[in-house]
C-alpha cells in the first residue's frame, strides 16, 4: 500500500464487500487506520497446552479429539445445551456451551480441536464452560489469540484476519510521543506496540505494548492539565479581599455549625479569590457534604468587594431549586440575586438581563443560558459550575470576553473520586475534597432485595406514597431489549401503571425526551403531583426533591457503585428516613454481588468510589469518555506507580519551554484534548 494507506478505505481490503463493510462501520471502522486502532479487549493463550490429567479447575488450555458431540433444548426450548467430549490420550473432559448451536455442525467426531476456557464444577460436575474452539484445520497451539469487540454477523476472527492485511502499515504510525520521554522510560516505539497488541508472541510482549499506550494516553492527559494551569495562571483577574466580619455574618445567619471539612474548603477557596490571577479550583464532596454553602460563602465575599457570581448549573429544574433556596440567604445577607432560564419569555429575560448588566444583582443562577450573547455582566468576579465534570478551554473563553478579564472559578462535583483519579483527570484544577456529612443526617437505609421480597417491598413503597412521600424506580434502558433482558423505563411504567401501583400518580423520564419534557415532569414530581417517577440514571445528579424518601434500583449490578451511590443520594433529603432497594437481573449477576453488598453496608462514597475504580476503570466509574475527556483504553489510574512516573515526565516535558515547540505532534494532541468540552 503507498503511504495514504492509513486512510484507505477498509472496501478495498480482501474480502470485503458491501454487508462486511456495513458491519465494521457499526464498530467505527472505515479505514485501515481504524482497522489498527481497533484493539484485542484479551487474549486466549494457546502457547500453554496442558494434558488433561494435569489440568485443575480454572483458566485452562487443551487440545484433543472430538470424541461426541451432543445438543439438546432445556427450559422449554429457551436454552440450548451443547455438550462435546475430547480426548488426549491421557484422559478425557466435557466442555459446554449454551445457546451456540450455530457450532454443532463444526463438531465432528474425530477432529482435532484446541479449547480454552473456565474449568469448573457445576451440578457435581466438571467441565469447560463456554470454551474458546480452535479446529486442526487452524491450528492454534503455540500461538496467542486476540478476541476483538464483535458486532452481529462480525466475529473476532473475521477482524483478525482483516487486521492481519494491514498490519504492516504500523510502520507508518507516526509517533507523537517525544522521544527522550519514549528512550528514558523505556517505552517501545508506537508502530511496535500496535503490531504486538494485534500479533503477540508472548505475554510480556503484550504488558510491554500496554504499557507504552497506557503511558502514552496518561501522558497527554496530564501535560493537557499542567499547561492549562500555566496558562491560567498567566491570566489577570480582580482580587476578592477576605473580610472577617462578612464570614462570621454569614455563618451566623445560617442556622447550623461548619463541619471541618466545610470550613476547609472555605478557607482554601477564599485564599484562592484574594490573589490576582484566576483561582481554579474543584471543590470535591460527596452527596449531602454541603458544597453549596461553601460556595455562596464565596460569593458573599466577591459581593461584599463589588462583584458579582454566576452559578452555572446542569438543568432549568436545579436553577429554579437553586434560587429558591438561596433567595431567603442572600436577602439576609442584602444583595440580590437572579434567575437566567431559557424558559423565561423573552420580554422578562430583558428585564431580567438589563438588571445583571446594571450591577443591581449580585448573584446570577442558570444554565448555560448564562453563556448566551445577551447576558452581559457588569462586574463578575466568580463563576461557580455545579454538577459538571468540566468547564472547557471554549467556555472560559467565552466568560473572559464578557467580562474583560477570566472571573474566579470554582467547580463542583458530587462524584467522589480517590486524589490519584482527580490529579490526573483534574490537572488544571487545584483540589479541595470535602469527606464529611453534616451531623444529624440519617444514614439511607440500603438492602439488596431478592424477588421473593418485591411484593413486601412494594408494600412498604405504597405506605410511603400513602404518607406523602415520592419514590424513585430506575432501570438501565429506555425501551426493552430482547439482547439484554433488562427492564426498561417504558415497560415498567406500564407495568407499574396497571398492575401494583394503578391508584398512584406515575410518569417515566428518559434522556430521548425533549428538554422542556424533561424540565416539566421533574416540575412536577418536585412539585408532589408525581407520586412514583420511573426513570434512567439521568436523575443521578441535578435533582433535589426532599419528598422523596425511596430509591428502588432495577438491575442494580449493570451500573457502578459510583453511579448507583449518586442514584441513592437522590433520597434522603429530608428529616424522613429514606431507603434504597437494589434488584439484581438475571443475566448479569455473576461477580456483581460483592459489588453491591459494599454499597449496602457504607454510605461512605470515596470509600465506594475507589473499589469501583479498582474493579471496572476510571471511564467506566465516571461516566468520562461520554464527556469527551477521558478515552483511556489502556491506562488504568488506580496503577499508582505508573501514573505517579507519567505524572513526574509530564512536569519535567512541560518545565522546558523549548518542547513545546520543538514537539509540534505533541503539542497538537494536547492543543485537541484542550478543546475538549463536556457542556454541550
Amino acid at each position: 500500500m503507498s503511504s495514504l494507506g492509513l486512510d484507505r478505505p477498509v472496501g478495498a481490503l480482501k474480502g470485503v464487500g458491501p454487508a462486511l463493510g456495513e458491519r465494521l462501520a457499526r464498530l467505527g471502522i472505515l479505514t485501515a487506520r481504524d482497522l489498527l486502532n481497533h484493539y484485542p479487549f484479551r487474549y486466549e493463550d494457546y502457547s500453554q497446552v496442558a494434558k488433561i490429567r494435569d489440568i485443575r479447575p480454572g483458566p485452562v488450555t487443551v487440545s484433543g479429539v472430538i470424541e461426541q458431540a451432543a445438543g439438546r433444548w432445556a427450559h422449554t426450548r429457551k436454552l440450548y445445551i451443547l455438550e462435546v467430549i475430547i480426548s488426549d490420550g491421557t484422559g478425557t473432559l466435557k466442555a459446554v456451551w449454551f445457546n451456540q448451536r450455530f457450532l454443532k455442525a463444526k463438531l465432528i467426531p474425530g477432529s482435532n480441536v484446541v479449547l480454552a476456557g473456565k474449568l469448573e464444577f457445576r451440578g457435581g460436575d466438571m467441565a469447560l464452560q463456554g470454551p474458546v474452539i480452535e479446529f486442526s484445520d487452524e491450528p492454534a497451539t503455540g500461538r496467542i489469540i486476540p478476541i476483538y469487540p464483535e458486532t452481529a454477523g462480525l466475529t473476532s476472527k473475521q477482524i483478525s484476519a482483516l487486521v492481519a492485511q494491514v498490519l504492516d502499515l504500523t510502520s507508518l504510525l507516526k509517533d507523537d510521543l517525544p522521544e527522550p520521554v519514549r528512550l528514558q522510560h523505556k517505552l517501545v516505539g508506537l508502530g511496535e506496540a500496535v503490531k504486538v497488541l494485534h500479533q503477540p508472541a508472548t505475554s510480556q510482549d503484550i504488558a510491554a505494548a500496554k504499557r507504552r499506550m497506557a503511558f502514552e494516553e496518561l501522558f497527554y492527559l496530564i501535560v493537557c492539565g499542567l499547561v492549562i494551569k500555566a496558562e491560567v495562571a498567566t491570566e489577570p483577574a480582580h482580587s476578592i479581599n477576605f473580610d472577617e466580619g462578612i464570614a462570621k455574618d454569614f455563618t451566623g445567619k445560617l442556622g447550623f455549625t461548619l463541619t471541618d471539612a466545610q470550613r476547609t474548603a472555605a478557607w482554601q477557596i477564599l485564599q484562592d479569590i484574594t490573589r490576582d490571577h484566576p483561582m481554579n479550583r474543584l471543590l470535591e464532596g460527596d452527596v449531602g457534604s454541603g458544597k453549596t454553602v461553601v460556595a455562596m460563602l464565596a460569593a458573599t465575599m466577591a459581593w461584599a468587594a463589588g462583584y458579582q457570581t454566576a452559578l452555572m448549573v446542569p438543568t432549568e429544574v436545579l436553577a429554579a431549586q437553586h434560587a429558591a433556596k438561596l433567595a431567603p440567604l442572600a436577602e439576609q445577607l442584602g444583595y440580590k440575586l437572579a434567575k437566567v432560564s431559557g424558559k423565561i419569555p423573552a420580554s422578562q429575560r430583558k428585564a431580567i438581563t438589563a438588571t445583571i448588566e446594571s450591577g443591581e444583582v449580585s448573584l446570577i443562577i442558570g444554565t448555560q443560558a448564562l453563556l448566551s450573547s445577551d447576558v452581559t455582566f457588569k462586574n463578575l468576579g466568580l463563576v461557580v459550575i455545579d454538577e459538571q465534570h468540566r468547564f472547557g478551554v471554549q467556555q472560559r473563553q467565552l466568560l473572559k470576553a464578557k467580562a474583560g478579564y477570566l472571573p474566579h472559578l470554582l467547580t463542583m462535583t458530587a462524584t467522589p473520586i480517590p486524589r490519584t483519579l482527580a490529579l490526573t483527570i483534574y490537572g488544571d484544577l487545584d483540589v479541595s475534597v470535602m469527606n464529611e456529612l453534616p451531623p444529624g443526617r440519617k444514614s439511607i437505609k440500603t438492602k439488596l432485595a431478592g424477588e421473593s421480597e418485591r411484593k413486601a417491598i412494594y408494600a412498604q413503597v405504597d405506605a410511603e406514597i400513602a404518607a406523602g412521600r415520592q419514590v424513585y424506580v430506575v432501570c438501565p434502558l429506555i425501551e426493552d431489549s430482547d439482547a439484554l433482558g433488562f427492564k426498561s423505563v417504558a415497560a415498567e411504567e406500564k407495568r407499574l401503571r396497571q398492575g401494583p401501583f394503578k391508584h398512584r400518580r406515575i410518569a417515566g423520564l428518559h434522556g430521548r425526551m425533549k428538554p422542556e419534557e424533561k424540565d416539566d415532569i421533574m416540575t412536577q414530581f418536585a412539585a408532589g403531583d408525581i407520586d412514583i417517577l420511573v426513570a434512567t440514571s439521568l436523575i443521578e445528579v441535578g435533582i433535589d426533591v426532599p419528598g422523596a424518601t425511596v430509591m428502588l434500583i432495577e438491575a442494580a449490578d449493570h451500573f457502578g457503585l459510583a453511579t448507583l451511590h449518586q442514584l441513592r443520594g437522590r433520597v434522603g433529603r429530608s428529616e424522613f428516613q429514606s431507603y434504597c432497594y437494589l434488584f439484581m437481573s438475571s443475566q448479569d449477576a455473576n461477580g456483581s454481588e460483592r459489588r453491591l453488598r459494599a454499597l449496602e453496608r457504607s454510605n461512605d462514597g470515596f470509600r465506594l468510589a475507589q473499589i469501583d475504580l479498582e474493579e471496572r476503570g476510571a471511564g467506566q466509574v465516571y461516566g468520562l469518555q461520554q464527556h469527551g475527556q477521558l478515552d483511556l483504553r489502556f491506562a488504568e489510574i488506580g496503577d499508582v506507580a505508573l501514573t505517579s512516573e507519567v505524572r513526574q515526565a509530564a512536569a519535567e516535558f512541560v518545565s522546558k519551554s523549548s518542547n513545546m515547540v520543538q514537539y509540534a505532534g505533541t503539542v497538537k494532541r494536547v492543543n485537541q484534548l484542550k478543546a475538549v468540552t463536556s457542556l454541550d
